[in-house]
């Protein structure tokens, strides 16, 4: 028996990798459904006993994409195949079946050596949650999901929690087409310039974005590194806080975001949006040092318990670094987030007058500010960054000089 294999140095990658439950996201023509055929074959050869499933939304589908692409890599192995019953029969006697997804009932009470689940975001969850997963317990074997993404449904749910990486037996990676390197990218830039933006990036670059919901737009987006004049603000959208040594086992709870922006009359200019879960003493001090760095004339925090609850221990660090400031409450007016949101930055984008610093948070932000107000994307920085309406509104005009004395807070006078 002779088994040719060439990898791609993105395949190769995922073969090495021995965890048990793979899970890859990839963009069209990237090399995915070739890769899942040489992990049948060879994960096939290798059992002693058990069924290999190779999973597709539809047994159609599964017929297209894969059939032909395994007679062809498995010529040498394979002892038979019946296309009616869409089954292969290897050299050591184990089946390789395609099957659909559509079709739950033919999958039942089958012990599987290995499973293949391509274009998993087309499927229904209970297909591998009552049926699938339980079919691996029997001989303890693994699994690969690949598809491209469509939108933030069980499969960006699967991708996220195994990129978390809680549970070891899980780990995810994401390919775009660029990574074919046999794949002219001419090619796809040509696609690209044929395409909306939304279609490319889920298609090609394998985003698992919503689609859009054209609240906010691309093009109203713009970056500058060079701070202009202005006043600084600091608006901090608060989330629950992580218990100390304890890692919590849900995975999609809201984040803290700290906006950091300087006004003037031409507009805002974020210079930082500073995002993350954290302990109530550790989100104290992430607030309390952007305030030291950037020394905004108002620092506002949105009402509430969670407000309440850090005020302690940062009103502990003023007192013990001798550096005060008053923290203004900022409300959401009775209005609804969406329009709060809306009301605040949409106009301030679409005319321009929000510009950006480039740093490793403008992907995140752009992310959650393009898919407002989608239900399964986080907007923490949004909201965060729109507080900065309402705490510029209520900023102090006071001033006054004061010899060999730095202003840092214009009310506190420190």
């Amino acid at each position: 028996m002779n088994l040719d294999i060439n990898l791609l140095d993105w395949q190769q990658k995922v073969w090495n990798d021995q965890t048990r439950f793979k899970v890859v996201a990839a963009g069209r023509r990237t090399g995915k459904s070739r890769l899942a055929a040489y992990l049948l074959l060879v994960n096939g050869l290798q059992a002693e006993k058990g069924h290999v499933f190779y999973v597709a939304p539809t047994q159609g589908q599964a017929r297209d994409i894969m059939w032909n692409l395994l007679l062809d890599l498995g010529k040498d192995v394979i002892q038979n195949s019946h296309v009616n019953n869409m089954q292969i029969t290897l050299a050591n006697n184990v089946i390789i079946s395609l099957k659909g997804a559509d079709r739950p009932e033919t999958m039942r009470g089958v012990s599987l050596a290995y499973l293949v689940m391509d274009e998993y975001a087309d499927m229904k969850p209970d297909v591998w949650e009552l049926i699938l997963r339980p079919a691996l317990a029997d001989f303890g074997s693994p699994a690969l999901f690949i598809g491209t993404p469509m939108g933030r449904n069980h499969f960006y749910d699967l991708y996220r929690d195994a990129e978390i990486g809680d549970d070891p037996d899980f780990k995810s990676w994401h390919f775009t087409s660029y990574d074919n390197n046999l794949l002219n990218a001419e090619e796809i830039d040509k696609a690209k310039r044929s395409m909306s933006s939304y279609a490319f990036r889920q298609e090609f670059m394998a985003s698992f974005e919503a689609r859009g919901s054209e609240m906010f737009k691309e093009d109203w987006v713009s970056f500058d590194e060079k701070e202009p004049e202005g006043d600084y603000y600091i608006a901090v959208d608060l989330a629950g806080f992580e218990i100390e040594g304890k890692k919590s086992k849900t995975k999609n709870l809201d984040n803290t975001a700290i906006s950091v922006v300087k006004v003037n009359p031409d507009g805002w200019w974020v210079a930082d949006i500073i995002c993350g879960r954290w302990t109530l003493d550790r989100t104290a001090v992430k607030i309390f040092d952007a305030v030291h760095k950037y020394r905004p004339i108002s620092v506002g925090i949105e009402k509430g318990i969670a407000r309440q609850a850090v005020m302690s221990p940062l009103s502990d660090l003023m007192a013990k670094y001798s550096r005060f400031f008053r923290v203004e409450e900022l409300t959401h007016g009775n209005k609804k987030k969406t329009d709060r949101v809306m009301w605040a930055l949409q106009g301030r984008f679409e005319n321009k007058q929000v510009t950006l610093n480039k740093g490793d948070w403008n992907y995140q932000f752009m992310d959650e500010l393009f898919q407002f107000p989608d239900v399964l994307t986080h907007d923490d920085m949004v909201d965060s960054l729109a507080y900065i309406d309402q705490l510029a509104n209520v900023a102090y005009s006071y001033e006054f000089e004061v010899d060999n004395f730095e202003v840092f807070d214009t009310v506190a006078g420190y």
